[in-house]
């Protein structure tokens, strides 16, 4: 006796330490989150593969206003740009801020999404609360629940009958052997025909387990989620929960194996694997569960998109809490372009820009480094993240609700046997395709046709720019060819440029835009602070004098 409750004393203060340690790690847990409000992540690994599969995978694409294509998010670094912005607290919010940075929806969606920052900007407690739940979906494996939604089914067995047959017949043997030992003979070819299907379906189970595991911790986390009035009230339908929750019994079944952890689970799931095995419990629960999967995928899916949101939502918040110049934009209809302080968030001490387009393009010039790709591309990101997140890296953005496209960074493709110029001629057309638009494009370019010959280049150019022109879009183009601005400020072009000076044998660059042309070069005076054969400068110099002055 006294040996029993020894061991129950044992077990009552293992019980009460571990809880202290956990109640600890908590407090320790949220104290750095207060901490790290409005912080950038910090030692982060990002694998871009997992990260973007459900915007990848996902069926809804066609319905989006707009999607920013692979070539845009090369031109705009949009995985940097990510790696930035993230502040998720789950692999699932990962995966639904990616999915959102490149889907523009309608403005309706957008400011219902705007609606949920604000509730957790004002309320930095309810935050941190929801991120020590999400926490819980923070393991890579969460990242395979959109597998789930969007991953390939697997068939039911044609022989799915056969399975049931030999259930039956060894309940049936069991039962009859109690009457005559010799019925307990005929279950051993019934026992070992029973494991050869068990562990032939354990690799379709481990196929989905990931997923299941997820699934279930998903389903725990959205029902602390919906505690509060305030997340509750927001969201209008939230039967997906209980939807799912009718196939919680089946979910946490199949993902018990991935639950063993100690050698008490271990010696359970040895005598319960012997009873799966001869009843082919696991087999026909499996079969069943596929059927719910596929029967309440659109649930698994709300369920994503209701974790996903909120997460990001949290890290909007936090992202808006810190200290950075950040303002909510204006959507205008009359195809005007306004923006004040505007900056690209992944340059330090970026200097702030300008910009006022009112019907008009712009053409930017400029001398080498002085910064003219980077601008265009400052107001492309700001577009996309004001059509997606709702806030912009300016002191204030009114612009029409773009669709997006560009032609930046241009290479050849040596597989595709496509020289520089082709690709280039192949990118441009989809900006024109896309110009027949009745919705507002902005048209990002930078350099425009620079891989062909310099009489070709200009009036190529200034086709193509003036066909882009049309009332409703936007085209934003930097170049180092002067003479498009002679035929492009006549056509409903605005002409900015940006400018240096020398000092000490050094470029010096102020990064702000100007109105007007460029009216000075300075390639040549790089070759020559470089220290370039005199003979060469002077060369060139004579050139440029004669034929280009």
């Amino acid at each position: 006796m006294n040996y029993f409750f020894g061991i129950a004393f044992i077990a009552v203060i293992w019980f009460l330490i571990r809880n202290e340690i956990r109640k600890k790690n908590l407090k320790k847990f949220k104290a750095e989150l207060h901490h790290n409000w409005g912080k950038h992540k910090k030692k982060a690994y990002y694998n871009f593969f997992v990260i973007g599969k459900y915007f990848h995978n996902n069926a809804h694409k066609k319905d989006a206003y707009h999607l920013i294509s692979e070539k845009s998010k090369t031109d705009f670094d949009i995985d940097e740009i990510f790696q930035f912005l993230d502040r998720t607290s789950s692999k699932i919010g990962q995966q639904y801020l990616y999915f959102k940075l490149r889907t523009i929806g309608g403005i309706k969606e957008l400011l219902q999404f705007n609606e949920l920052v604000t509730i957790f900007q004002e309320d930095k407690t309810l935050s941190v609360n929801c991120q020590i739940a999400l926490s819980k979906l923070n393991n890579n494996d969460a990242y395979y629940l959109e597998e789930l939604i969007n991953g390939k089914q697997l068939e039911k067995p044609t022989y799915l009958w056969l399975i049931k047959l030999l259930s039956i017949l060894a309940i049936l043997f069991i039962s009859l052997s109690f009457y005559h030992p010799a019925f307990g003979l005929l279950l051993i070819p019934i026992c070992a025909t029973n494991m050869v299907f068990h562990y032939k379906n354990k690799h379709s189970v481990s196929y989905y387990l990931n997923g299941v595991t997820q699934l279930s911790k998903a389903l725990k986390v959205s029902k602390i989620l919906i505690k509060n009035k305030k997340i509750k009230y927001h969201f209008n339908d939230l039967s997906f929960i209980a939807r799912i929750k009718s196939i919680k019994f089946k979910t946490e079944f199949i993902a018990f194996e991935k639950n063993v952890s100690n050698e008490f689970l271990f010696a359970f799931w040895f005598i319960f694997e012997l009873i799966k095995v001869m009843f082919n419990i696991e087999y026909l629960m499996f079969n069943s569960f596929l059927k719910s999967i596929s029967k309440e995928k659109k649930s698994i899916e709300k369920l994503f998109l209701f974790i996903g949101e909120i997460d990001t939502a949290i890290a909007t918040a936090s992202l808006k809490a810190g200290n950075l110049q950040i303002c909510s934009p204006s959507f205008t209809n009359d195809f005007s372009f306004n923006v004040a302080g505007i900056y690209h968030p992944l340059i330090d001490n970026c200097i702030e820009n300008n910009l006022n387009l009112k019907s008009k393009s712009m053409l930017l010039t400029g001398s080498n480094m002085s910064g003219k790709t980077t601008f265009i591309r400052t107001v492309a990101v700001n577009s996309i993240l004001a059509q997606t997140l709702h806030f912009c890296f300016a002191k204030s953005y009114t612009a029409p609700f773009y669709k997006l496209y560009s032609s930046i960074r241009i290479s050849d493709d040596l597989l595709d046997q496509t020289s520089y110029y082709l690709q280039e001629v192949l990118t441009i057309k989809e900006l024109i395709e896309a110009s027949k638009n009745t919705f507002p494009c902005l048209f990002v370019l930078d350099e425009i046709f620079k891989g062909t010959n310099t009489v070709e280049r200009i009036s190529g150019g200034k086709a193509i720019l003036s066909y882009l022109n049309k009332k409703q879009h936007t085209v934003l183009v930097s170049t180092h060819d002067i003479e498009l601005t002679e035929f492009l400020q006549k056509e409903n072009y605005n002409l900015y440029h940006f400018s240096e000076h020398i000092k000490n044998e050094q470029l010096i660059f102020d990064h702000k835009l100007k109105l007007g042309k460029l009216k000075t070069r300075n390639a040549i005076q790089i070759l020559e602070i470089y220290n370039y054969p005199k003979e060469v400068i002077k060369d060139a110099k004579d050139i440029e004098n004669n034929y280009f002055s």
